[in-house]
């Protein structure tokens, strides 16, 4: 009799010792999905005059679609792991406002590793004579390795304070890297390693006096540099590099 007793105890306090540590498990697992950079005033503005100008926004089930000038160019962006995909909407405004339309898709969880493929139901569901696919930091990992992937339905690829994990050699896209000279969050070794994975003829581009969170508007982003050029600055000359890369692809 005791014996079953002591089973039963042994029992319970195993339950119980499970059942915290999965109370634990979602109690932090719901903290890490919205611990998360918001995107700030400006890009509301932006949002607030969705229909204003050159270039109309409209949702779209994975995103935004920034709809502008021109017919044949699109850009597909994957926004930054834990950063709300809104915050990317001043700097792409200014590419569709120059004739390249962009779908800035909207993560699950802010997350890119768990919308990845996402690019291929934009690619199916409309009709551009060019796509390209452009992101930003851990949301680059998860775009060039899907761009190695597919490289058959892009032109090119854009990285922005990012690098490749898989090849891009024989790929056949451009390719268009850049980054900040004060970011303090990137890791250069691990760009200096991804350069193995460049096709032998790419674009580098270090922005004089950029950081890494003024790709995007949502704030001071933590072991991030202090920029020396404004967000607008850093966002006007990312957007000169890419419609460059475009107009030579």
């Amino acid at each position: 009799m005791k014996s079953k007793q002591k089973h039963k105890k042994r029992t319970k306090i195993i339950t119980g010792i499970i059942l915290i540590i999965l109370l634990i498990c979602i109690v932090g697992s719901v903290w890490y999905v919205n611990d998360y950079y918001r995107s700030d005033s400006t890009a509301a503005e932006y949002l607030n005059q969705k229909n204003d100008g050159n270039v109309t926004i409209t949702e779209i089930k994975d995103g935004l679609f920034l709809n502008g000038t021109g017919e044949t160019d699109a850009l597909i962006f994957y926004p930054g792991a834990k950063v709300e995909y809104t915050a990317y909407v001043p700097m792409l405004y200014q590419l569709a406002e120059n004739g390249v339309d962009v779908f800035l898709i909207k993560m699950p969880c802010n997350l890119a590793f768990l919308g990845k493929n996402k690019a291929t139901d934009i690619i199916e569901s409309y009709q551009y004579d060019h796509w390209y696919l452009g992101e930003h930091s851990l949301g680059g990992a998860m775009a060039a390795s899907y761009a190695a992937d597919n490289a058959d339905k892009l032109n090119g690829l854009v990285l922005l304070a990012a690098y490749p994990t898989s090849s891009l050699k024989n790929s056949g896209l451009s390719v268009l890297s850049i980054y900040g000279s004060e970011d303090g969050v990137l890791n250069m070794e691990k760009v200096q390693q991804g350069r193995d994975y460049m096709p032998d003829t790419y674009t580098e581009l270090s922005i004089k006096g950029g950081n890494h969170g003024q790709f995007g508007n949502y704030g001071i982003q933590k072991g991030d540099g202090k920029a020396l050029i404004t967000a607008e600055e850093q966002q006007k000359q990312t957007v000169e590099a890419i419609l460059q890369m475009i107009s030579n692809t």
